[in-house]
């Protein structure tokens, strides 16, 4: 997946899930993108739990305070009553070097 180790790629991932807090959007290939979506999703589910476990559970994945911090009390709220889904893809054009498509990732509204 994503032609890397195992530990490479959930390096990638990481990073790329705490770009998209940090910013709350972010444009990359769309590979990464759907690779990534799953978890920023499992993230946010256990952030709009509010619980210290629920915290800590996010807290194995970003290493950063306040990028949890972030995630569980301002970008996880917003989403108490949707089931999932928590962000969308939008297609941006193809990148020039290697005419992977690119996407913007970011939170739904």
């Amino acid at each position: 997946m994503l032609s890397r180790d195992t530990n490479q790629r959930q390096a990638l991932l990481k990073g790329l899930v705490g770009a998209l807090i940090r910013s709350e959007a972010i444009e990359t290939t769309e590979a990464k993108a759907k690779a990534v979506r799953g978890l920023v999703d499992s993230l946010v589910t256990h952030a709009r739990k509010g619980t210290l476990a629920s915290t800590r559970q996010v807290e194995k994945t970003v290493a950063d305070k306040d990028l949890v911090h972030k995630l569980v009390h301002d970008i996880a709220p917003r989403f108490k009553s949707r089931p999932g889904g928590y962000t969308r893809l939008i297609k941006t054009g193809r990148r020039s070097g290697d005419n992977a498509p690119l996407v913007r990732m970011e939170f739904v509204k």
